[in-house]
């Protein structure tokens, strides 16, 4: 059975977004119960409020349709990485220069996503151009690697089972076909590359 692609990728913006929202709720109701100095709390729903955006911008670009003339710029790449990783696991190291095709970024972040589901424990992941190459190289203390959701990106298997957590693994074959791009991948114990 082919999976319901737009319901995964709806639970997989809701599962995203709902622990920002939630402490936005939590800013507001601390700010409710104190008398007096609100810094802590109003700095709490000032980074959550920031953290929401920026999952907004990154899943316009990772999830919405890219044109084939479309441009991002890297100022704004930069922007959203940022205030994704702030207080989160993952560091992103962007070292592409200059604007990019909208349709190599989309695949780049879904990438960063399927590159973060190898990384339970956190850690760095740098994008980086080699020629005509897009690299990305994801480090951490600890690597779970599913070799079977890997594999299906290189040979995708018709009624492949996804779930929410996995649907940047389902929608990557196709994102990566439109922009003209194939993918290869290695893994060591602590790092996992990916050339696009």
């Amino acid at each position: 059975m082919q999976p319901d692609l737009a319901a995964l990728v709806g639970s997989r913006i809701c599962h995203d977004l709902i622990s920002p929202i939630g402490a936005i709720g939590n800013g507001v109701e601390l700010l409710a119960l104190t008398d007096g100095d609100t810094g802590a709390e109003m700095e709490l729903i000032n980074e959550s409020v920031q953290n929401a955006s920026a999952r907004i911008r990154y899943f316009r670009i990772a999830y919405g349709a890219a044109g084939e003339e479309q441009m991002v710029g890297r100022s704004e790449i930069l922007s959203i990485l940022a205030a994704t990783a702030r207080g989160g696991r993952i560091n992103y190291i962007w070292k592409i220069d200059g604007e990019q095709p909208r349709r190599l970024v989309r695949a780049a972040l879904l990438m960063l996503q399927a590159i973060e589901a190898s990384l339970p424990l956190g850690g760095d992941i740098q994008i980086t151009q080699d020629g005509d190459s897009w690299v990305m190289r994801g480090e951490g203390p600890r690597l779970a690697v599913d070799e079977e959701l890997w594999n299906n990106l290189l040979s995708p298997q018709i009624g492949f089972h996804y779930t929410a957590a996995h649907v940047q693994f389902a929608l990557l074959p196709s994102v990566l076909a439109e922009a003209g791009r194939h993918m290869q991948y290695k893994h060591g114990p602590d790092h996992l590359v990916v050339r696009f």
